[in-house]
């Protein structure tokens, strides 16, 4: 097999539905029979040693943070969102679950945006970072790709996130200089969970009371205002977030009046759409299930395609 066959094969693996879709899709635009267990170890193969070659940069550019970027830098803003979606393996944890979440970063700056005559914009190139492992290797990755998209050297930079700790704490230690958001649609949506639970099925009851501490927090920024809504030492179920210590630990991330005066993004949205089309749309169909190593591969396949950055996989054929 030639190397041109092999990356042609690869981009099939990762552009397909399934390795079987990907054996059809071959037959038809080139008239070669590969079978799936060939396209698969291709597939793992390339992708792997893209892996290996952004871990690679990744360790040396998280080493020599300190001199990251330039003392002169562009105006601009540059984007960093960050969240997670569970991959289905093979192999069970001590909890006997098989599933591993993959966190995903993607970054992005303002000169890559497009804006529509409503507010919204389209993206045109984002650079994307998955990671199935560890907080400490994840914020290597996350670091290279947001300095691929300008960390360092445009002037400001915003980290937009659903609140987790781990996130949290990650931007603090990586992008101390970042304007740190709380994705509003997160925070709404915890808000309407937690009024459903306050008010069972009184859906009037539950719209008033979210509005309320939303108004407070998104119009009037009077954190103190839908805190005192908010009742104190409830027991909850699981599945329904602690709403006052979410928003406690959140506060300094909630001046949506600002961010708007200032045109930022306050939605994470972005990260999500790119977990669907990185994630979900290749690795979470029906019945699949994945060695770790070969959905790592995979995801950096799918990241390299959706971040304009193909010809570094090329590369490793």
């Amino acid at each position: 097999m030639t190397k041109a066959l092999m990356r042609e094969v690869a981009y099939m693996a990762q552009n397909q539905a399934s390795f079987g879709k990907a054996e059809s899709m071959l037959r038809r635009a080139y008239n070669i029979d590969v079978n799936r267990e060939t396209i698969r170890d291709i597939a793992e193969s390339m992708g792997s040693k893209a892996f290996e070659a952004d871990s690679h940069k990744a360790e040396e550019m998280i080493e020599g943070i300190a001199s990251l970027g330039s003392d002169e830098k562009e105006d601009g803003v540059v984007y960093i969102m960050v969240d997670g979606a569970a991959v289905n393996t093979r192999i069970e944890d001590e909890n006997g679950s098989t599933w591993r979440e993959n966190k995903l970063a993607i970054a992005f700056s303002d000169k890559m945006v497009i804006k529509r005559k409503d507010g919204s914009g389209i993206i045109t190139k984002k650079e994307i970072a998955p990671l199935i492992g560890s907080c400490d290797e994840f914020k290597k990755h996350a670091l290279f790709a947001s300095e691929r998209a300008g960390y360092g050297y445009i002037r400001e930079t915003v980290f937009i996130s659903d609140g987790a700790t781990w996130i949290r704490n990650m931007c603090d230690e990586i992008f101390p200089d970042a304007v740190q958001i709380l994705d509003l649609y997160h925070l709404k949506e915890n808000i309407y969970s937690y009024s459903k639970f306050l008010h069972g099925n009184d859906e009037v009851a539950t719209a008033r009371w979210a509005k309320a501490v939303i108004l407070k927090i998104e119009e009037e920024h009077d954190i103190d205002g839908a805190l005192s809504l908010i009742p104190e030492n409830i027991s909850l179920p699981n599945g329904i977030v602690n709403l006052r210590t979410y928003i406690i630990n959140n506060r300094s991330k909630m001046n949506y009046p600002e961010y708007r005066k200032r045109r930022y993004y306050v939605g994470s949205g972005s990260v999500e759409s790119s977990n669907k089309t990185v994630v979900h749309r290749r690795l979470k169909c029906a019945g699949m299930r994945w060695s770790v190593k070969g959905a790592q591969a995979m995801l950096t396949l799918r990241a390299k395609e959706e971040s304009g950055r193909w010809g570094e996989v090329e590369l490793c054929a």
